[in-house]
């Protein structure tokens, strides 16, 4: 029997960590796929935006469908979004890079370098706006294009000028963006209506982005017609079935069993959320002695692997708080996972709702919780309410 080893533990437990299987998730990869292949030929296609919470494993697809891409001949740049950064400056360096890729074939090189000098206007005519924009420039810009100024119109100038070199390459440009949620919400409508256009001169321009869920209000409130521009699907918990494969196909490959008993507690500890069923396949791993992998083997895992997660995954969003926006959360905590009223919250608080107005705001800004519907709120995090009460019991919290 194999002796249990750390070193070959495979489980893979990190932000954006591959797992070692990516269970689950063949159809949104299919879908992805299938939109890249319609836009390449000018056929009409939907940009996809992945939503869900935490820990789904939005970012894992993101770069997975990016490879993927890449390997079918997409020319593709991937970004992400963090907050307080402008979305022309991480656009900027990457958009760059693709171009010159592109400029190296023969058949889109004139177009390629034509979208470089689009490029070189619109860096330098938005550098008053967007001080954070650094990219390196390869030609000189070519006056009246994409240099106005506007964001709206010199995005949409840029990505056409992009559009049409990938056309001529008889390839696609795919932005792969992450975070999208953290986009200001012009910033935002500049990119909605590039799109719009490049669709409408079917052009091969398409954009996968993955946000959380507040992603899809956000984009209509920046363009009404956003909706009609992307697909949502929902990155959600596995199947029961997606999270045992997870778990048990990298086992097996590794010699290792694991019991059925211990697989389905592992489901149920997880809630089969691929960030904690990466986190319950290490630590389960590394309490057992020898395979096969038993629910004792778990047992004894969950205490470990929660606190694993307190003091990363959880521990490093509680500690971007204020004090009022954790007490604002563990009252959340003290109704359960939610959605909850805002009423009750501030019930909960002793506090009339509209003096809490504020504190919520920012914790949406922080991407810590959203509105399922008005009036509505939930984490963004899953299992984070028992986070809260473990990390602030009592009721001291109420003062």
């Amino acid at each position: 029997m194999p002796v249990m080893d750390p070193v070959t533990n495979p489980f893979a437990p990190g932000a954006g960590t591959p797992p070692p299987e990516l269970a689950g998730r063949d159809e949104l990869r299919e879908t992805v796929r299938v939109a890249l292949a319609r836009v390449r030929r000018g056929l009409p296609t939907k940009s996809v935006l992945m939503v869900g919470l935490r820990g789904v494993g939005k970012t894992v697809l993101l770069d997975r469908m990016r490879d993927e891409a890449e390997g079918d001949g997409i020319h593709t740049l991937r970004v992400e979004a963090p907050e307080g950064r402008s979305l022309p400056a991480i656009l900027a360096p990457q958009l760059r890079q693709s171009l010159l890729r592109l400029s190296r074939d023969e058949k889109a090189k004139d177009l390629a370098q034509r979208a470089l000098r689009a490029l070189a206007g619109f860096a330098k005519s938005l550098k008053v706006k967007y001080g954070d924009i650094e990219v390196g420039l390869d030609f000189p810009p070519e006056p009246g294009l994409a240099d106005n100024g506007d964001l709206e119109h010199d995005l949409q100038a840029l990505l056409e000028t992009a559009g049409t070199a990938a056309k001529a390459g008889g390839t696609a440009l795919a932005m792969f963006v992450d975070e999208l949620q953290y986009v200001r919400e012009d910033e935002l409508a500049a990119l909605i209506t590039s799109l719009h256009r490049t669709a409408q001169r079917q052009l091969p321009v398409v954009l996968v982005g993955a946000g959380l869920p507040q992603l899809r209000g956000r984009t209509g409130k920046a363009k009404s017609y956003a909706e009609r521009l992307f697909d949502f699907p929902e990155v959600g918990p596995l199947s029961r079935e997606a999270a045992k494969q997870a778990i048990e196909k990298p086992a097996r490959d590794a010699g290792v069993v694991v019991t059925a008993d211990a697989l389905d507690r592992i489901v149920k500890e997880t809630r089969c959320y691929p960030y904690f069923v990466q986190e319950w396949g290490k630590h389960s791993w590394d309490a057992a002695d020898k395979s096969p992998i038993s629910e004792t083997d778990v047992e004894e895992a969950s205490t470990t692997a929660v606190a694993a997660l307190d003091e990363s995954f959880f521990r490093v969003r509680f500690d971007r708080l204020t004090p009022a926006e954790k007490r604002y959360l563990r009252a959340m905590a003290e109704l359960g996972p939610g959605p909850h009223r805002s009423g009750d919250i501030a019930e909960v608080m002793d506090r009339q709702v509209t003096s809490l107005g504020p504190t919520r705001n920012n914790l949406i800004a922080k991407g810590m919780i959203w509105s399922p519907q008005h009036g509505d709120t939930a984490f963004t995090v899953p299992l984070f309410d028992e986070f809260m009460r473990r990390i602030m019991p009592g009721d001291e919290w109420r003062n």
